[in-house]
């Protein structure tokens, strides 16, 4: 594994780190093609997406904290500072389905008040999250973080290195490469979209799309993915269901219904009540 690729004192540039920049990068480069093909103003696709990257981190931040207080019980500050009580400048610990939903809220308000069409908008930036997926978990496999339960089969597993989260949990242990099937996931979602997108009929089909197939693919991948005790939401004969799984089924409820509403709005006819 490679969680570091170069390190200047206390500062590190970091695999995962420089995935999720390459993919945020590529994903900004992709959008504003796309808004430019729909008529939508680049300028409201790169406003956007600071707002998105904000929101995200905070999320994703909050949600860790919230499931993790004992790591940070004594020194709080750590929460928001990205130098650490122990000197290393890293802001590690950050769980994705909260910076989604921060992300996805805070983006609909931002075009509520620009006064811009949301779902049009959604469906410009839908193919970029889950390319930054298919980026980002191989920085997490690299980082050997998001890892999953031992593989009772040595062929489907991974030996991680001691200086790794995994590796630390686990020593010696071969477990579940839940990382590279979370980019996996990515890519096949970003391909299903692309294959798609082509039968679009009305606006929030692209971005209504993503959300539910990424909850499919969230809830069943995190079978095989470790959680700690505080992240399990309940055991029900013997298997466990993480609250990332219960989020992510409140995902594919509200995706599912919400792309159905769109659907049936845009074969209403018109002055239909």
């Amino acid at each position: 594994m490679h969680p570091e690729l170069i390190r200047f004192g206390p500062l590190a540039i970091r695999s995962y780190g420089l995935l999720l920049a390459i993919s945020f990068l590529l994903g900004v480069i992709w959008s504003v093609r796309r808004a430019n093909k729909v008529g939508v103003n680049p300028k409201i696709i790169l406003d956007l997406t600071i707002v998105i990257f904000i929101s995200s981190i905070v999320g994703a931040r909050m949600f860790y904290v919230i499931f993790h207080l004992e790591e940070f019980r004594g020194h709080w500050l750590d929460v928001i500072s990205p130098v650490q009580s122990n000197g290393d400048f890293v802001f590690g610990g950050l769980t994705m389905l909260g910076g989604v939903v921060l992300a996805v809220l805070c983006g609909i308000v931002y075009l509520r008040i620009k006064k811009q069409s949301v779902w049009k908008v959604a469906d410009v930036l839908a193919p970029a999250f889950p390319l930054g997926i298919f980026l980002t978990r191989i920085g997490c496999f690299l980082n050997g973080c998001c890892y999953g339960k031992p593989s009772p089969q040595e062929a489907w597993g991974v030996v991680f290195p001691a200086d790794c989260p995994a590796g630390y949990a686990y020593p010696g242990i071969h477990l579940y490469p839940t990382q590279l099937y979370s980019s996996l996931k990515g890519l096949l979602i970003l391909i299903i979209l692309v294959l798609l997108e082509r039968y679009k009929k009305f606006d929030g089909y692209t971005f209504w799309l993503m959300l539910f197939v990424f909850g499919i693919g969230r809830f069943v991948i995190d079978f095989w993915r470790y959680y700690e005790p505080s992240m399990v939401l309940a055991t029900i004969q013997g298997v466990s269901f993480s609250v990332n799984q219960g989020v992510s089924l409140i995902i594919i409820f509200v995706s599912a219904t919400m792309w159905n509403l769109l659907r049936a709005k845009s074969h209403k006819p018109l002055g239909a009540k």
